[in-house]
């Protein structure tokens, strides 16, 4: 399959994309960000284990999507403020049947992309692989997990289990779903209680298990998700959705960083808006309290703002 990867040069996009170019698909990584580009052509794109091991891939990369033409598969991974640019400036590589596939983090990315490219093009999905930026052009790729495709609302479609069966090739276990927006939302509650509790006092995710104040605060944040899914029927459970975050914590590599705290330690702007803000917002349109949400929205907003002249 022909895939180019935006975001391709971040840390989920180099670990998936590797592991695609790998199994002898025709993967471009497409980034702004140029040193990383840089770095990937100079010395190949580094992928660490967390084993300790690393390994070299000579996948392209390019900040110009024009250089590539169209292609059968767009995978977005950008940030979620940076998706409306990314799409559009990937306009070179859309052919008649291109599937766009969202990735990212948090709610509401899939109707960006489908106002820029269409509806029929956009398919959804969830992983649970984790990865950490190391340097420009190399990664540690610190969890893997399952990754869940489909279409929202819709039954799965020859093009979902095509992708599905393209990402199996390569090691990436990937599973068509028929009820992808409940995944999305299970994602969604990982994120919500992991990412910004790690980043706004700056520890790995492997270590929020450490202190009982620490699970406490995250039982909190992932009951008021459980609460506004189920207020606009969507099966989410407390005890198995704890669990399954407890579990995926304990596997992780030492070290391993979420996206949210990666963003705070290079002072830049997070996805907060639409990870709790998400929760936030859902939980004020369901009349569902949310007050831990609405808590740490404001210590990651303060963050950002603590880094105004920062790049």
């Amino acid at each position: 399959m022909k895939i180019a990867i935006l975001g391709g040069a971040g840390a989920m996009g180099s670990a998936l994309g590797a592991l695609l170019f790998e199994a002898g698909n025709d993967v471009t990584l497409v980034d702004v960000a140029q040193k990383a580009v840089e770095a990937i052509h100079a010395d190949g794109l580094i992928i660490e284990g967390k084993d300790g091991t690393a390994r070299t891939v000579r996948v392209p990369a390019t900040t110009d999507p024009a250089s590539i033409g169209p292609v059968e598969l767009v995978i977005v991974f950008v940030k979620c403020y940076h998706t409306e640019a990314a799409v559009r400036s990937a306009a070179p590589l859309l052919g008649p049947d291109t599937v766009v596939l969202s990735l990212q983090n948090g709610w509401g990315n899939a109707p960006r992309i489908a106002t820029i490219v269409g509806p029929e093009r956009v398919v959804v999905g969830v992983t649970y692989h984790s990865a950490t930026v190391r340097a420009p052009g190399r990664v540690l790729h610190a969890g893997k997990g399952p990754t869940f495709l489909g279409e929202i609302g819709q039954p799965v479609s020859g093009r979902v289990q095509n992708i599905a069966e393209t990402f199996q090739a390569a090691d990436i276990p990937a599973l068509p779903s028929n009820t992808v927006l409940e995944e999305i939302w299970k994602k969604l509650a990982l994120n919500a209680a992991t990412l910004p509790t790690s980043a706004t006092i700056g520890i790995t995710a492997d270590r929020l298990l450490d202190t009982p104040e620490m699970q406490g605060l995250m039982q909190a944040l992932l009951k008021e998700v459980v609460a506004v899914a189920n207020a606009q029927g969507i099966s989410l459970d407390f005890t198995e959705r704890w669990q399954a975050i407890s579990g995926l914590l304990g596997r992780l590599a030492p070290g391993t960083k979420g996206s949210m705290l990666q963003d705070v330690e290079n002072r830049r702007q997070t996805e907060i808006d639409v990870i709790n803000g998400a929760i936030v917002a859902a939980g004020e349109q369901t009349g569902i309290p949310t007050p831990y949400s609405r808590a740490i929205v404001a210590l990651v907003k303060a963050l950002e703002r603590s880094f105004a002249g920062h790049s």
